[in-house]
């Protein structure tokens, strides 16, 4: 059974992706638990190496995610959105306008096919983009590549940034998550919510449902219930792990010559997207009187998750800068099927 080709297969495909996982943590890497085992799936996609990956395991590892989403959304950042509500719609809906325009011209261009240049360009959470996209008759894997370009460059500014303006504080590991000491009645409780909501999703048709409900539920247990949403590093990383390796299973290489042909017009698209950014942000310094790490911050376009490490470990307005980041993402979540929609009208 160990020495059969499916066996080795899988051996392998959890090795290399836990040495990518590492040399990408090393150093500091964005979202490298998802990144890693996706390069490695790509790598024997395209070799024609990659084993198939049961669709129930994938489901859980979605509702997994929209756990640790929800994990990001405490009451104080919907306090703070409530607190400073004008900043807040103009911010947020700027960033989604220019980036939706950015995708429509992608689009209309010719450099992506459909609506995978508006997916690609939607500044939300990468993984429940990417995750959503395929729903709506995008392209995952191009979906993928732009999102988590784009996740790499602005993290990698971001990093930048907050080295120079929070010189004496620096962003931790992911890695670092295994010293802390698990809540194991939280994490059965949490465990028990994830299992509610792959379970409704079988009755809810909802694109992404499972990421969804799990999103929303565990919300709401979190700031209504007051029960807390444990997620121990081991299991998140499997569930980036299972998502990495179904994206990066379906590469090919005509998709990757595809990919790197179109690379010249994302990378002009994603670093204008992130100049316009930065002219938002510093109209919340001079018209807001936000502090210039703060409004950077809450402006980037894109890498939630990433940016919310970097925020926790330098001074700055967290929940202001938490209340931008989750309030884009869930107008991102509500407008994208219909924006979604209206591009593809328009293209045809």
């Amino acid at each position: 059974m160990l020495h059969s080709p499916r066996v080795v297969r899988w051996l392998v495909l959890i090795v290399l992706s836990l040495v990518a996982v590492s040399l990408l943590e090393l150093i500091h890497l964005p979202a490298a638990l998802l990144l890693g085992p996706m390069f490695i799936a790509i790598l024997f996609a395209v070799t024609k190496q990659m084993v198939s990956l049961n669709r129930t395991l994938f489901r859980a590892a979605q509702a997994v995610v929209g756990a640790m989403i929800a994990r990001a959304m405490p009451i104080e950042v919907f306090k703070e959105m409530q607190h400073t509500w004008p900043i807040f719609i103009m911010t947020v809906f700027s960033v989604i306008a220019v980036s939706t325009l950015l995708g429509a011209v992608l689009a209309k261009c010719k450099v992506l096919p459909g609506t995978t240049a508006l997916w690609g360009s939607s500044p939300g959470g990468a993984t429940a983009m990417t995750l959503m996209a395929g729903n709506f008759g995008a392209d995952v894997r191009l979906v993928a590549f732009m999102q988590y370009l784009r996740v790499l460059l602005v993290t990698l500014l971001a990093t930048v940034v907050s080295h120079y303006l929070a010189p004496e504080s620096a962003a931790t590991s992911a890695i670092t998550q295994l010293e802390q000491p698990v809540a194991w009645g939280a994490f059965f409780i949490t465990l028990a919510i994830i299992l509610f909501a792959l379970i409704l999703a079988k009755f809810i048709k909802l694109p992404a449902a499972p990421l969804l409900l799990s999103m929303i539920i565990s919300n709401l247990a979190m700031n209504v219930g007051g029960l807390q949403i444990e997620l121990p590093l081991p299991l998140l990383a499997t569930a980036y792990a299972m998502i990495g390796w179904s994206i990066g299973a379906r590469f090919t290489k005509d998709i990757l010559r595809y990919a790197f042909h179109a690379l010249p017009a994302i990378l002009f698209s994603v670093i204008l997207l992130m100049a316009i950014c930065c002219g938002f942000a510093w109209m919340l310094v001079e018209y807001a009187g936000i502090d210039p790490l703060s409004a950077y911050l809450a402006t980037s376009p894109g890498g939630a998750d990433s940016v919310a490490i970097i925020a926790s470990s330098v001074s700055v307005n967290q929940p202001f800068v938490m209340s931008m980041q989750t309030g884009r993402f869930i107008a991102v979540l509500c407008l994208g099927p219909a924006l979604s929609r209206l591009i593809a009208r328009w293209l045809h």
